[in-house]
């Protein structure tokens, strides 16, 4: 003969408190760990606010500083209005795996002392291997989008995700954008037109 038990409704509440407890327990501790993650992240990459250190691990820039108006157009990728700065990018790097401890990107604010280390990018092209956007940190990469024209060729449809380590970012430290940062003391060109928005993978 079997028996059922059954909960009260006391220990139906008993065990969701519990459940709701674990859950927020587990939600700390991920979020503990992405904190001492990208903590450990930034001091390894401290080096790099020399931009010549940057250059000596291939580190290559593509000269103009990054800056989106905030102005929605149809069919393209909407950033909120601010810059992306400018971008020094390991190429070799890119397309390999996905490394938390290697951005494929440094970000570089244009002041007038000269370049300041402010943010780093993670690139992830789309190819037939990828069927769904990589995240790092708990964070969802953005994309497929096409490369940023004229500095990154439209042809690289990719992921990317930007994290604002050495600078605040009103907008959040994973933001595409940020408002505090400027392209007015560049001696580049900027880039104000934004990306078309791609399909995702089938």
């Amino acid at each position: 003969m079997t028996r059922t038990t059954r909960l009260g409704r006391c220990g139906v509440l008993v065990l969701t408190g519990l459940l709701g407890a674990w859950v927020g327990a587990a939600t700390a501790r991920a979020e503990d760990a992405n904190k001492a993650d990208v903590e450990a992240l930034k001091k390894s990459l401290a080096k790099y606010e020399d931009y010549t250190a940057a250059v000596r691990d291939l580190y290559l820039s593509t000269v103009g500083c990054v800056y989106y108006s905030g102005e929605k157009i149809p069919g393209t990728m909407e950033y909120p209005k601010g810059a992306m700065g400018i971008h020094f990018v390991n190429v070799p790097s890119v397309g390999q795996k996905l490394d938390p401890m290697k951005p494929n990107v440094l970000i570089y604010e244009p002041t007038k002392k000269g370049l300041k280390l402010v943010a780093v990018e993670w690139l992830v092209p789309l190819t037939p291997d990828v069927k769904e956007p990589p995240s790092l940190f708990g964070q969802k990469f953005m994309g497929p989008m096409e490369g940023h024209y004229p500095l990154i060729p439209k042809e690289f449809v990719h992921y990317d995700l930007h994290a604002w380590l050495f600078r605040d970012n009103p907008n959040g430290m994973f933001s595409p954008t940020n408002p505090k940062v400027k392209c007015s003391d560049a001696e580049f060109p900027m880039l104000e037109k934004p990306t078309k928005m791609m399909p995702g993978p089938m």
